[in-house]
């Protein structure tokens, strides 16, 4: 048995808050009644669950692991740069699958991707800290003030607020730095804004997950032990 709202985020159609409104809505029917309610128990094996009149049969769920390479956004489409979606094999096409989080165009490194739309949703929430480690090079050399002002959490110029962080230099030009939440740009944001800007970015580490050999451009399926970890974050 499984709840109806975390089988319909698991077959793709939406992600939880949308699932939850759907199921609220009246669009959806379990052995040809109609269920409002997204806590309600299902057994997907022999029950019929409907969505606007078409039977839901479930998907298998999918974490993906991308070692991405410069040049690619992520976003699922644009019409002016190539996105990530184009890194993923043929066979994992039209699986549903969508970013967890964002890399900017120039930074390479650690990129997940999943159709389970709990997860996702659970690890983009700074509520939730899981710790994203990056490794940038960039201009001048962090000192103790930046590893304390990174503790202490940021303010930036747009009055963007930053949580707190950790920033380990590790010689002239090079740090790394774990942050807990994925705003705009903000691992460059926050070190330009003590004087450091970053020339080279890669994020190495979601949680547990680091990229080990995995090639630049590849791609790997995430075991469910390792899926299992993420969830317990």
């Amino acid at each position: 048995m499984e709840r109806l709202d975390k089988f319909l985020c698991d077959s793709s159609a939406g992600t939880r808050s949308q699932v939850k409104g759907i199921i609220k809505a009246g669009c959806v029917t379990v052995d040809g009644k109609v269920e409002k309610d997204p806590g309600a128990k299902i057994d997907p094996d022999t029950q019929a669950v409907c969505l606007n009149g078409e039977q839901v049969t479930g998907a298998k769920r999918l974490v993906v692991m991308l070692n991405k390479p410069a040049g690619f956004i992520t976003a699922t489409e644009d019409k002016n740069d190539r996105t990530v979606m184009e890194l993923l094999p043929k066979e994992l096409q039209g699986r549903g699958l969508n970013p967890v989080g964002r890399l900017d165009k120039a930074t390479e490194g650690l990129l997940l991707f999943t159709n389970d739309g709990d997860l996702l949703h659970r690890l983009i929430s700074p509520r939730k800290e899981v710790p994203k480690v990056y490794y940038a090079r960039h201009e001048g050399t962090a000192n103790e003030a930046d590893v304390t002002a990174f503790a202490a959490g940021l303010t930036l110029g747009d009055g963007t607020v930053c949580l707190s962080a950790i920033l380990e230099p590790l010689g002239p030009g090079e740090s790394r730095v774990t942050v807990c939440e994925g705003k705009y740009h903000q691992v460059r944001r926050m070190m330009a804004s003590r004087g450091l800007p970053v020339t080279y970015l890669e994020r190495q580490q979601e949680g547990k997950l680091t990229l080990g050999d995995l090639p630049r451009g590849k791609i790997r399926l995430l075991t469910e032990e390792e899926i299992r970890d993420l969830e317990e974050k």
